[in-house]
């Protein structure tokens, strides 16, 4: 076999983040009946908690706020688009939010399918992830999917992000490997791919939606069922 060890990404690529959040974010909307606080409907909530959540993901990755900025602000700055400061009122969104998330259990098409299918073929299996280390526990354990992976890398631990190099030199020592001999599988661009190839790690791009163009991935994949014809 070309690689010795395989690792993959978390949210997006095997966890279906899109929808366990959005599942989470309507509970919250009406267990905090936000709608007699003044948001409009459950559609406008999310979509500003959306584009609050990824720019301030972009300045965590970036070091510019830290673990608490994001997790506060994201709900803070969401309700402020409402006209509503009640910082009573997002920090307890923030609380329900992280503690209802990581039991949801959406996955991609074909994830268990495919884990099964490496496991049988003796590859050692890895997790590497930007998310905090309780919550991404809790995601793969209660979606049944912890016990397929021998390392589980969070950014909390390794100290580092994401595509920074560190990460994935602390994943590969921790693996007992060599980057020529492990491949990443991962959904975003400049996080997974990027940094993997700046590790000197082959990848696998796994987004339909967004192409490579600022580099061309070892191998792209539209379904995860592709990695039977790869791997």
């Amino acid at each position: 076999m070309k690689y010795k060890h395989i690792f993959f990404d978390l949210d997006h690529t095997l966890w279906d983040f899109e929808t366990n959040s959005y599942q989470t974010l309507e509970e919250l909307y009406h267990t905090f009946d936000l709608s007699a606080r003044g948001v409009p409907g459950f559609e406008a909530f999310y979509d500003s908690y959306v584009i609050h959540n990824e720019i301030l993901w972009d300045r965590f990755r970036k070091g510019l706020i830290n673990r608490n900025d994001l997790r506060y602000k994201r709900f803070s700055r969401t309700l402020l688009d409402f006209k509503i400061g009640d910082e009573k009122l997002s920090n307890a969104l923030s609380e329900k939010f992280l503690e209802v998330l990581p039991f949801k259990t959406a996955l991609f098409p074909y994830t268990v399918e495919v884990l099964e299918y490496l496991t049988a073929k003796n590859y050692p299996l890895h997790m590497i992830t930007n998310g905090f280390e309780v919550t991404q526990l809790l995601k793969m354990r209660n979606a049944k999917i912890d016990h397929f992976f021998t390392h589980i890398i969070t950014s909390e631990v390794a100290g580092s992000l994401k595509p920074y190099r560190e990460i994935f030199d602390y994943a590969i020592t921790k693996a007992a490997t060599k980057a020529t001999e492990s491949v990443m599988i991962g959904d975003a661009l400049e996080l997974d791919i990027i940094g993997a190839h700046n590790a000197g790690m082959d990848q696998i791009y796994f987004n339909a939606k967004v192409p490579a163009t600022t580099m061309q991935p070892t191998y792209c994949i539209s379904c995860l069922s592709e990695l039977k014809t790869i791997l």
